[in-house]
């Protein structure tokens, strides 16, 4: 099997994180169906590492499942909570890395998934708002809490991140693997407006690591850089330049024969 269920108890794991069904959760029209205790997400969306505990908590009136799988496609057998009523709990150990949609068989509007990862987090698609999509970066990072909404600032050479959710340890350094492509170094780091100075980098085949030393009440990182990410991808510049080249031959057919004739 690759997961581990309960009813009843809790299955050992590194970090247990708690998603509530909240009252009203039935009614297609509610403001939202979860709501993870991690980081206060209402999605259904959580990413966790292997071996990571998920209890979801029944607290609306009426009964709901757990079942992996999606509306459209129906249950996939992977796990199922089977209904559990109000008050109850369903608890899952998840030891194996990859993606488990889930719905609610009862009222399937109810769909979230758990996004299992091997000992690093994945902050994707980082660049891809500059580029216009034509090129980002997954970012791997290891931290007690959530690195989030990444804002690039092209004038400053820089990336600013978010850090949420509630630490589940007492380590609070950031461990960051950082493509050259997207920002190279060396770096200037700013935590919550100050300037961090013991922070430790290195650089091997155009990835830069980063171990930062951050604290539990620390909410904005700015890394700043010599070289970030331009603001128009590689297939972007490509078309941009043979359009030019096509302008310009076009122009040359079309411009008059200026050669004096003899």
């Amino acid at each position: 099997m690759l997961l581990v269920g309960s009813s009843t108890g809790i299955a050992h794991a590194q970090n247990t994180y708690d998603i509530n069904i909240p009252t009203g959760a039935a009614d297609p029209n509610a403001p939202y169906f979860w709501q993870s205790e991690k980081d206060g997400s209402t999605t259904g969306i959580i990413e966790i590492l292997v071996l990571d505990t998920i209890i979801w908590k029944n607290a609306d009136t009426v009964a709901h499942t757990v079942t992996s799988g999606t509306p459209g496609d129906g249950p996939d057998n992977m796990f199922n909570s089977g209904l559990f009523a109000s008050g109850k709990s369903y608890t899952l150990q998840f030891d194996k890395i990859g993606n488990f949609p889930y719905f609610c068989s009862v009222h399937p509007w109810r769909v979230g998934e758990v996004i299992v990862t091997e000992g690093l987090s994945i902050l994707p698609d980082v660049g891809g708002k500059i580029t216009d999509g034509d090129i980002s970066f997954d970012l791997e990072y290891k931290f007690s809490r959530l690195l989030a909404n990444p804002q690039i600032n092209v004038e400053q050479k820089s990336i600013t991140f978010e850090l949420i959710g509630n630490s589940k340890s007492s380590n609070h350094e950031l461990f960051l693997r950082m493509p050259s492509a997207l920002l190279d170094g060396p770096y200037i780091i700013w935590v919550d407006g100050k300037q961090l100075a013991d922070f430790e980098h290195d650089k091997e085949n155009e990835i830069n690591t980063l171990r930062i030393p951050l604290t539990e009440q620390s909410k904005i990182l700015t890394i700043v850089g010599t070289f970030v990410i331009p603001e128009f991808g590689t297939y972007v510049v490509f078309v941009f330049l043979a359009a030019i080249t096509c302008i310009i031959a076009t122009s040359f057919k079309l411009k008059p024969n200026l050669v004096p004739r003899i």
